[in-house]
């Protein structure tokens, strides 16, 4: 563990029966810092997150929270831990200001504390005027504002956000992004899963891509956009799923094939190569049903794809 890691996790396996979840991840989380964990659907996210925060024992290997292994000291380890996970997990039936008198007890705190931090809570996320009404009334993206509450009530050193903007307003996304900005910039460190290429670019400060259990590459978006080199990439707008197709499209000198299937081909094309304006009349005199053709210069969708063959919600 490195000086300055908080979250260190060393070679995380998960089986469930045949299926390996996860197959020796390692990553390190820096204080202070959001570090995004991107993925498809089934890549290991979750499986992660829920060991992390003790949730899920791994088969093997190790995760420590500010040097304490999170199965050997789990209760000093939780005391330092916010955990908002997926599921909205609230009582809808309680009022708001309810729901985080029963969570902050469970953490210890009471009295002038409690409502101290209850209120300084529900007014970070815009539910101050809503405090005393009952969750069950509340909008989708009100719901997900109180989950994260829960998580900072305690206020704590370490903070797993597993997808918190999932399906919810625009406003509420943002107020969301803007509170989990000001908790880092106090010097909590957040390890923040998310289904939106826009917030892992807007938001981390390091992503780690996942795949099939597997860490595939970490760094800042500047280094992961730089895995795309300096090419343009073109996206190709029609069927692409024939085996032959793509093959011809493989076929065309200068470029690589990041994806192809029914809807879309992802291209990039060399920049050492013939470029842009040689490689599009090869693509269309390619005998390709193309209904459309867009250029992109090298982001982090598309270092997402080069990695995965996927995009980020397949």
């Amino acid at each position: 563990m490195t000086e300055e890691a908080v979250i260190t996790i060393h070679g995380l396996t998960k089986s469930y029966g045949p299926v390996q979840a996860l197959r020796g991840v390692d990553l390190e989380v820096r204080r202070g810092e959001i570090f995004g964990f991107l993925g498809p659907n089934g890549a290991g996210k979750t499986t992660t997150i829920s060991m992390v925060c003790g949730v899920l024992k791994p088969d093997a290997g190790r995760v420590l929270i500010g040097g304490m292994d999170i199965w050997l000291e789990p209760k000093k380890v939780k005391q330092d831990l916010g955990v908002v996970p997926q599921e909205i997990a609230v009582y809808e039936d309680l009022s708001a200001r309810d729901n985080l008198n029963f969570w902050g007890s469970l953490y210890g705190l009471s009295g002038a504390d409690l409502k101290t931090r209850i209120n300084e809570s529900l007014t970070r996320v815009g539910l101050a005027d809503r405090a005393n009404d009952r969750v069950k009334n509340f909008s989708g993206g009100m719901k997900r504002r109180l989950n994260l509450c829960m998580g900072l009530l305690h206020r704590p050193r370490v903070l797993l956000l597993d997808e918190p903007t999932v399906g919810i307003d625009p406003q509420a996304r943002l107020n969301i992004l803007d509170v989990v900005r000001d908790v880092a910039a106090s010097g909590t460190t957040v390890l923040y899963t998310t289904h939106y290429m826009d917030e892992a670019q807007d938001l981390c400060d390091r992503i780690a891509i996942i795949d099939h259990g597997r860490i595939l590459t970490v760094g800042t978006l500047a280094e992961l956009t730089r895995l795309a080199g300096e090419a343009e990439v073109l996206r190709l707008t029609g069927p692409f799923d024939d085996p032959a197709v793509r093959d011809r499209l493989g076929a065309l000198e200068g470029v690589r094939v990041l994806k192809a299937d029914d809807e879309l081909a992802v291209l990039s094309v060399d920049a050492d190569g013939p470029g842009l304006l040689d490689v599009r009349p090869r693509i269309l005199a390619a005998d390709l049903e193309v209904s459309d053709v867009s250029i992109q210069q090298p982001n982090l969708q598309n270092v997402f794809i080069s990695l995965t063959g996927k995009e980020l919600r397949d």
